[in-house]
């Protein structure tokens, strides 16, 4: 796994609203310098990140990079408490 996703992946869930300004744009910038495409391992890991909301719009961000991935993507777990609802997008999305 690349070290900006394992940055990305070490740093945990994208944070609410209620987060500084500062913090949503160093997950955004994480984000950003993640090369695309990812692999489906790298896809994996960082499914685990959402937040309980929609994080400013990175958490769509996070989905289309994640979406990047060749081929099918291993089972992800729900990402974490308040994030079923992005666990159901990605499961729709990779038709599981």
């Amino acid at each position: 796994m690349r070290s900006e996703v394992r940055t990305f992946v070490a740093d945990g869930p994208l944070p609410d609203w209620d987060a500084s300004e500062e913090e949503i744009d160093r997950r955004a910038r994480q984000l950003t310098a993640i090369s695309r495409p990812v692999t489906p391992e790298e896809a994996a890991a960082l499914a685990t990140c959402f937040g309980p909301d929609d994080c400013y719009g990175v958490a769509w961000t996070l989905v289309h990079v994640i979406e990047t991935a060749p081929g099918p993507v291993p089972q992800v777990d729900p990402p974490g408490p308040g994030a079923g609802d992005w666990a159901e997008v990605l499961r729709g999305r990779w038709g599981g």
